[in-house]
């Protein structure tokens, strides 16, 4: 079920703004920005092919490859990979416990971090790797004639390339 393993994320999530949000309340606040860009881009995207269970997405990535790579990417980013926007608010939540002398507190968080990462790996494995065992039916179905969706497109963009204006965003902080 997607709902069970997104859940998983937002207490996930929850506990990264939890653990700062004594020491730095705007970080906690970019992080739930940030978080809500990039659940909200999972959200429409699987909305959008109405996918519910694992093995939904196993068949919808043959419909639409395209959407499926950016969420692979999107999922990514949730897990905090580096390239990705996911990346700057674990980044910046651990940078600032190690600053306030809490180190053993942000090891910790960065090796639960890995937890969760298993989970988007297993998504991005599922939604773009695998193929159902009677794939040969479902190639068929390439390229569904679905209007392009502008909110997806944006949503995914921002959940993506955002890190390369950290700055930017640092000094508001």
């Amino acid at each position: 079920q997607m709902r069970k393993i997104l859940a998983f994320s937002s207490i996930s999530h929850l506990g990264w703004m939890t653990i700062i949000i004594i020491y730095n309340p705007n970080l906690t606040l970019l992080n739930f920005l940030i978080y809500s860009i990039m659940t909200s881009t999972v959200f429409l995207t699987l909305n959008t092919t109405k996918t519910l269970k694992l093995s939904t997405m196993m068949i919808s990535w043959t419909k639409t490859p395209i959407l499926y790579s950016t969420l692979t990417l999107t999922l990514l980013s949730l897990a905090g990979l580096p390239p990705l926007t996911g990346f700057l608010p674990k980044w910046l939540i651990i940078f600032d416990l190690t600053k306030q002398d809490l180190t053993p507190a942000a090891t910790l968080m960065a090796i639960l971090s890995l937890l969760g990462l298993f989970f988007y790996l297993r998504l991005a494995f599922y939604s773009t790797i695998t193929l159902p065992p009677n794939s040969t039916n479902y190639m068929k179905q390439w390229h569904t004639n679905k209007a392009p969706n502008i909110s997806i497109a944006i949503m995914t963009s921002l959940s993506i390339l955002l890190l390369p204006i950290s700055p930017m965003i640092l000094t508001t902080t």
